[in-house]
């Protein structure tokens, strides 16, 4: 390893030090930061951020520009276990649509009004409903959705990065950076693609 790194053996994991950045080499050979230390990455990216959301909508095609994010999502989402993270269901809602209600009642035996009751809200912004709790009302105590294979599509495709139309979503997307490891990275690699710096 070069001077001036710093490195610490975690099982199959090491976590890197290079100046100010700490990452973790995953076996598959990419890296990534550790779900503890996103947010404070994030923030402190997050004027760079904003500076390369707006040179990407003045440079860059659209369509070029989901053919990347669809390649990274592939790429980097093909390796990762979300379950050793979790922030998206720490950091936000989980959402159920007005159609989902009655299977995932089911799935809890429960009826639809005592799941609506016991773990939602009504949502303005869409017509269906948002947990009542951040961390998510179905995270439970070991980091796994209480709702088994009912999860949320809207959480299945978070953090969205594989969706055509990024080019209109790029404020949302630097939403996600600051929660999960893999737009984090999708951002960063995004960035030395295009050579903004």
């Amino acid at each position: 390893m070069k001077s001036g790194y710093m490195a610490e053996l975690l099982g199959d994991e090491m976590a890197v030090t290079m100046g100010y950045t700490v990452i973790m080499i995953f076996q598959g050979g990419y890296t990534m930061l550790r779900p503890s230390q996103v947010s404070f990455y994030a923030k402190k990216a997050e004027k760079k951020n904003q500076q390369f959301r707006t040179w990407l909508k003045t440079h860059v095609d659209p369509d070029e520009l989901d053919k990347q994010f669809l390649e990274l999502h592939n790429e980097l989402f093909s390796d990762y276990d979300c379950s050793r993270c979790r922030n998206c269901c720490k950091e936000y809602r989980g959402s159920i649509p007005e159609e989902d209600l009655e299977r995932d009642a089911t799935f809890l035996h429960v009826s639809v009004d005592e799941f609506k009751n016991k773990y939602l809200k009504e949502s303005l912004e869409d017509g269906g409903y948002s947990t009542r709790n951040v961390p998510c009302d179905f995270l439970d105590e070991n980091g796994n959705c209480i709702l088994g294979d009912c999860i949320p599509q809207s959480c299945v495709d978070f953090p969205y990065t594989d969706k055509p139309d990024r080019m209109g979503s790029l404020l949302s997307f630097l939403g996600a950076v600051s929660v999960c490891p893999v737009a984090y990275e999708i951002c960063e690699r995004l960035k030395d693609y295009y050579g903004f710096r």
